[in-house]
């Protein structure tokens, strides 16, 4: 467990090692850009990971993306999900776009996992734009509980 100390620039508290702080702060945002940046490809999707006795679950936002546009790959301890945000509507001669904020092109992101995850009972679920993949931990990581003789 990480020691807690009074940080000297804030009143508020850190962990002892400040790039461990900024390591994981990094890690857990997810890339955002701003609303007058005009059309984006490469989008980095929002996810919520959790953590379940036997199971971790991550949640990942992928609006626009229909279902048949979604690749997820498990290679060497790498989870990796992409999509593809296809434009839904063509322009007519005549029509002029003032403001274009809405993301066409691919998104992804990529996570570690490591190699305690079962690859073969994953099950991933999409709807209403968001996927749902359970990753079954691989039996070596599940907590035993050990009897008091």
């Amino acid at each position: 467990m990480a020691a807690l100390i009074p940080s000297p620039t804030n009143s508020g508290w850190t962990l002892v090692n400040d790039e461990l702080d900024n390591l994981l702060e990094g890690f857990f945002r997810p890339l955002h850009r701003r609303a007058d940046a005009g059309p984006a490809t490469g989008t980095v999707p929002a996810m919520d990971v959790m953590e379940r006795d036997n199971e971790y679950v991550i949640r990942m936002d992928m609006p626009g993306v229909k279902r048949e546009d979604i690749d997820i790959t498990l290679a060497e301890g790498v989870l990796t999900v992409t999509g593809e945000v296809r434009r839904q509507h063509q322009e007519k001669a005549g029509d002029r776009v003032i403001r274009e904020e809405r993301c066409y092109g691919k998104i992804s992101r990529s996570v570690r996992l490591g190699s305690h995850i079962d690859d073969k009972k994953v099950a991933a679920n999409y709807k209403d734009g968001v996927l749902e993949l359970t990753l079954p931990k691989a039996d070596e990581m599940k907590p035993k509980k050990i009897t008091v003789a």
